[in-house]
C-alpha cells in the first residue's frame, strides 16, 4: 500500500479502508522540495492548488498594517496546506518553510473527485477541520485573555503534541524547531518578553532548556499553568459509519 502522510494524519482519528488510503495516497503522487525560508504562497497570491506537507515544518502568517507578523499556524507532516483554495481565488495568508520541506501539490479538481467518490472521507476531513478550528480558537482566546507565561507554555505543549503525532517516540524532551521571535509572533509577544517567560518557566521548574532542545519537567503543572487542552486527543469520530 503506498504511503500517504495525510492518510496517516487522518488515520489517527478514524480507521481507513485500503481503498480510502489509496485514494488519499493519489493526492501525494507528485513531490516538490523547498529550502528553508522559501515562500510557498504569498498573501493575496492566486491559488488553484492544494498541498500535503510530507517532510519538514512550515508556518502560515499574515502581515499587519504596521509591518508586524502574526503567525497563524505551524504546519507538520500530514497537514494539508492552502485549504482556502476551496473557497477563495487568492490566498489569505503566506506559507513559508521553516526547514527544508517536501510537499505534494494537487489540483482542486482532485479534491472534488475525492470528496464525491468517498463521502466518509469527506466527513472525516470536515471533522479534522473542526479540530483545527477549535484549536485555533483556543489560541485566539489565549492571546486576548491569558498571561504571557500561559501563552508561551500552551504553545510549547501544542508543538510537542503535534510532533508526537508524527513520531510517538518523542517524550518529554523535544526540539520545537522555532525561534523565540517566532514564538513571539505566534503569541503576540516580543522576543524579549518570550525570553523572560521561558526563563520564568525554567525558574519554576516547569521546563528545561539545552540549546534548542526543551524538556517538560513537570507536564501536569505546565498544563495547568497554560490552561492547555489537547483538542486532537479529545476528538471523537465514533459517529462515522464503518468503512466498507
Amino acid at each position: 500500500m503506498p504511503h500517504s502522510c495525510f492518510a496517516a494524519r487522518l488515520g489517527d482519528l478514524v480507521t481507513l479502508t485500503p481503498v480510502e488510503h489509496a485514494a488519499l495516497a493519489a493526492l501525494e503522487e507528485r513531490e516538490r522540495r523547498l529550502r528553508r525560508g522559501a515562500i510557498l504562497i504569498s498573501e493575496n497570491d492566486r491559488i488553484a492548488e492544494l498541498y500535503v506537507l510530507k517532510q519538514g515544518m512550515m508556518m502560515s502568517y499574515v502581515l499587519l498594517h504596521d509591518g508586524r507578523r502574526q503567525i497563524l499556524r505551524f504546519l507538520f507532516p500530514g497537514d494539508m496546506i492552502a485549504m482556502s483554495a476551496l473557497a477563495f481565488g487568492t490566498s489569505p495568508e503566506t506559507v513559508m518553510a521553516l526547514t527544508e520541506v517536501v510537499i505534494s501539490p494537487f489540483d482542486r479538481s482532485a479534491m472534488a473527485s475525492l470528496l464525491s467518490a468517498h463521502p466518509r472521507l469527506a466527513s472525516a476531513m470536515m471533522a479534522l477541520d473542526q479540530i483545527r478550528r477549535v484549536a485555533l480558537t483556543d489560541r485566539l482566546a489565549a492571546i486576548g485573555r491569558t498571561s504571557a507565561k500561559a501563552r508561551v507554555a500552551a504553545l510549547l505543549l501544542d508543538i510537542r503534541s503535534r510532533l508526537r503525532r508524527g513520531d510517538p517516540e518523542i517524550g518529554d524532551s523535544f526540539h520545537p524547531g522555532i525561534t523565540q521571535e517566532e514564538i513571539g509572533d505566534a503569541t503576540g509577544l516580543t522576543a524579549v518578553h518570550v525570553n523572560r517567560m521561558l526563563r520564568q518557566l525554567e525558574d519554576e521548574g516547569l521546563i528545561g532548556r539545552d540549546g534548542g532542545r526543551y524538556t517538560l519537567l513537570d507536564e501536569q503543572r505546565l498544563v495547568r499553568a497554560a490552561n492547555y487542552v489537547d483538542r486532537y486527543a479529545q476528538a471523537n469520530l465514533g459517529w462515522l459509519p464503518a468503512g466498507e
